[in-house]
């Protein structure tokens, strides 16, 4: 090589490392000061963090916004607000997107979001998750109409991706307009306590037209949107353990659709018994107990990863491992509104219910419901459509499933609770399981209620009676066990071998719903 042409040589050389580098600073060290300072990471911090060392591959790095009006001509800066590309957590692949908000503000622009849907289908042409860290100010104001159809661009990835991949959003920062309906299709939404919002109109624009005020905090933090909304599914208190946690997910869930969740690495004996659940349900039908108890006494090392912990506490959802095999676990919460099913529990389970189903996880449901949850307020709001989706999803899922009544199953959420009539494949009881149509004070009101009117000062006697006579003849678990609709009827002590031998016995299993381009569900 001569001596010119080396030079040559090493000015691109130059040329392309000034280019990284200035990739790589985003927004300059002073705006990436002040993202420290209000409590966050940068978009590399953030992905560097999220993936396993030194595995992250960059795409797009020297993508340029195009657009030449307000003068934006003049600024721009490789990258263009969003750091897009693929690395592994625990060794396996995934692609990511991080929002940059020190460029620009992390907005969209025509660009930038080409660069995340590259991202999106090279995971579904791939068959592994896609992460988005979101944290930007919206949509480009500069680029019009050209950064409202990125946005277009990626709703449409996200709906034809979901059930195929994995999607899980974090929101680390602002996600206002129409830069929230990416993350609502995704699967799983992270947001991280006091420095995180979503919403779709802003508070100025609320004051404006409905006259109300409200911070943008109360209005769609972290804490509206995991106990009020139930559009937050998880909340950490920082970045970190946030981007933490989305990898703590990722173990129990598969890369795909077709793929089997990665198995666990305990160690926890298969036939391991819990002699304190025996007396974990109470005698008395009306004492509360926590159902989160018997989950963590019955999976793999006591290990439960709980979704929407804030949100409709009347119903627990999340994942688990049975015998190394990552499973759901769907649950009534006795501790809370008697484990009564609502609107918010309804939707709650059904969309965990369905996700489960989607990524060939096996269903566990724990069920102790004294019904739906009566009142004008529930049926105003739908109860009736909105519980039939718990039901639609249930009757739908093609997974393994496996229900443990453990006290009440009363009435259509009996039926609800994936009972042997929606197609579920191992239904037990406890020896305190009441399956009936309604409970015993219930139904001696209506069967009896002419003998309780005539029977004068003593109706309190002889309704105590009736009452524990009918609960004796009906309310228990051997009546539906005589007719199959129950399968055993076990000691509390022993749940976790039955449900471990059942899971083993339906790792064949090979169930198909009707041919149909797709069902109508009761939204």
């Amino acid at each position: 090589m001569s001596e010119e042409e080396g030079s040559e040589a090493s000015t691109s050389l130059e040329e392309l490392n000034e280019r990284l580098a200035a990739a790589r600073l985003g927004g300059g060290e002073e705006r990436i000061e002040r993202q420290h300072a209000s409590g966050k990471l940068t978009a590399r911090e953030r992905v560097d963090l999220l993936l396993d060392p030194q595995s992250f591959n960059e795409i797009d790095a020297l993508v340029t916004h195009r657009c030449r009006d307000f003068g934006m001509e003049s600024t721009r800066i490789p990258g263009d607000g969003v750091v897009c590309g693929y690395g592994t957590i625990e060794d396996r692949l995934v692609y990511v997107f991080a929002q940059d908000f020190t460029v620009f503000g992390g907005s969209l622009s025509a660009t930038n979001a080409r660069k995340i849907c590259k991202v999106m289908d090279l995971a579904v042409e791939n068959g592994a998750p896609v992460i988005g860290l979101n944290d930007s100010g919206g949509a480009r104001i500069q680029e019009g109409v050209a950064s409202l159809g990125g946005y277009a661009d990626i709703f449409l990835r996200n709906t034809l991706a979901s059930g195929v991949v994995p999607q899980i959003s974090a929101i680390m920062g602002p996600c206002a307009g129409g830069a929230v309906y990416s993350p609502a299709i995704t699967d799983f939404i992270f947001m991280v306590a006091d420095t995180s919002y979503m919403f779709v109109t802003g508070p100025d624009v609320i004051k404006t037209v409905t006259h109300e005020e409200v911070t943008k905090e109360e209005l769609g933090g972290a804490a509206t949107h995991s106990a009020r909304s139930g559009v937050c599914h998880f909340t950490r208190a920082n970045d970190a353990a946030c981007l933490l946690a989305i990898r703590q997910l990722l173990s129990y869930l598969p890369s795909n659709n077709l793929d089997e969740p990665p198995p666990g690495r305990g160690d926890d004996p298969p036939d391991r018994e819990d002699p304190e659940l025996d007396s974990l349900v109470p005698t008395d039908p009306n004492k509360p107990y926590d159902i989160k108890r018997l989950v963590v006494g019955v999976v793999d090392d006591a290990e439960f990863f709980e979704v929407q912990p804030d949100y409709a506490r009347n119903l627990v959802v999340g994942f688990a491992r049975l015998g190394g095999q990552s499973v759901g676990v769907v649950a009534n919460q006795p501790a809370y509104q008697a484990g009564v099913l609502d609107i918010d529990a309804s939707l709650k389970g059904a969309r965990f219910v369905r996700f489960c189903d989607a990524f060939n996880i096996p269903l566990v449901t724990f069920e102790d419901v004294p019904g739906f949850l009566p009142g004008t307020q529930q049926e105003f709001g739908g109860i009736i459509k909105h519980g039939a989706k718990l039901l639609y999803a249930y009757a739908e899922a093609t997974v393994p499933k496996l229900t443990v009544i453990t006290r009440k199953a009363y009435g259509g959420a009996y039926c609800v609770m994936s009972s042997k009539h929606l197609r579920t494949d191992v239904n037990l009881a406890y020896p305190t399981a009441e399956i009936a149509v309604m409970g015993p004070e219930g139904a001696v009101n209506i069967l009896y209620r002419r003998e309780l009117a005539a029977a004068g000062d003593d109706a309190a006697a002889a309704r105590a009676e009736k009452v524990a006579e009918y609960r004796q003849r009906f309310s228990n678990p051997y009546i539906a066990a005589e007719r199959g609709f129950v399968d055993a009827v076990i000691e509390p002590r022993t749940t976790r071998g039955h449900l471990i031998r059942a899971l083993r016995q339906l790792a064949g299993k090979r169930q198909r719903v009707p041919a149909k381009k797709h069902g109508n569900l009761p939204l």
